[in-house]
């Protein structure tokens, strides 16, 4: 890996870390929330940065706080619950994080310490799944069904059943239920794309629906090519990166990182590399990434806790790391 890109995967890393409360959580910032899907996506980022350590942390913190139903809330402050909505994708995430876990430190003893966990997590989601295939986005806080799947959550959540699945024949349990669940899942995302969004969820057309089953490996070949090129023009800003939302005019910046990992994951690497290469204009003086830049003005996005700082915050980072190390050849998602 060339040392200025290893530098500035370790940069990130650093910043994840230094943000990490004592507990093991990774908020977005300190003194901000942590949501347990971008508290996973660092430790993710924590282990392909050779901070192992901190990832375990970050996954005792999550078997710590889930609920008896295998849930997590949306999200926390200093540790304790804020937003007591139930996200079946949060709940999945785990099984993703705790996959690379694996890999990366082949901790077998620590995979089974975490596995009632995962297991949990994915029953929960499962008991939202709908006789279609698709899996509802979660429960209300006061555990009213939402009746709606995301097509961008269950892209998710079908990763994450996808390595629960890898997880349990590595441990030697047998999941056929499971296998069930995720293929349904697929064949749903796949061939009945109207029974997603169904309730406006994507209503100001978020870019994640546009490239997340393809980042997930669920849309390949020449779909992914079409889907890419078809979305080209609504959400790139040239020389810039990618909208969060087509209407608004400013380039997110973790939102173009994930990009670059649909596009590596279909095999556009030249047009990753190109789109990898624009966004890295976007740091602070630290090599920290900015959250997002307003165009054309060039206004970066104020903190809100600190009003009169560029707002920098952990899940970007994460985004930029995965990024990164996947143009380098390793295989993320």
């Amino acid at each position: 890996m060339p040392e200025d890109i290893q530098r500035l995967i370790q940069s990130q890393a650093d910043f994840i870390v230094s943000q990490q409360l004592p507990s093991g959580a990774i908020p977005w910032y300190r003194g901000g929330i942590t949501d347990p899907w971008d508290h996973v996506e660092c430790a993710i980022a924590l282990d392909f940065s050779g901070r192992s350590s901190e990832a375990s942390l970050a996954y005792k913190w999550m078997r710590d706080n889930q609920n008896p139903d295998g849930s997590w809330y949306s999200s926390y402050h200093d540790d304790k619950a804020q937003d007591l909505t139930k996200d079946t994708n949060f709940s999945t995430y785990i099984a993703t994080g705790m996959w690379f876990h694996y890999l990366t430190t082949r901790d077998l003893d620590f995979l089974r310490y975490m596995w009632p966990t995962m297991e949990k997590g994915i029953n929960f989601a499962l008991s939202l799944q709908q006789p279609g295939g698709e899996i509802y986005w979660g429960l209300s806080e006061n555990n009213e069904v939402w009746p709606g799947a995301i097509l961008t959550a269950s892209s998710s959540t079908w990763l994450s059943i996808k390595y629960g699945i890898r997880i349990a024949k590595t441990l030697g349990v047998d999941k056929p239920d499971w296998n069930k669940a995720c293929q349904r899942l697929a064949r749903t995302i796949k061939e009945q794309p109207e029974l997603f969004d169904r309730l406006g969820e994507d209503k100001s057309g978020h870019a994640m629906t546009w490239y997340y089953p393809i980042l997930v490996g669920l849309i390949k070949g020449k779909q992914a090519e079409k889907r890419i090129l078809e979305g080209w023009q609504d959400f790139i800003i040239d020389g810039w990166g990618c909208k969060c939302f087509t209407d608004r005019q400013s380039v997110c910046v973790a939102e173009t990182f994930e990009l670059v990992l649909a596009l590596a994951r279909m095999g556009a690497r030249d047009r990753a590399k190109m789109v990898l290469e624009w966004v890295l204009q976007f740091r602070d003086s630290d090599g920290v990434f900015y959250r997002e830049v307003y165009w054309p003005q060039r206004e970066i996005r104020q903190s809100e806790l600190e009003p009169q700082a560029h707002e920098k915050n952990t899940w970007t980072s994460a985004a930029a790391i995965l990024a990164m190390v996947a143009l380098e050849g390793i295989k993320i998602f």
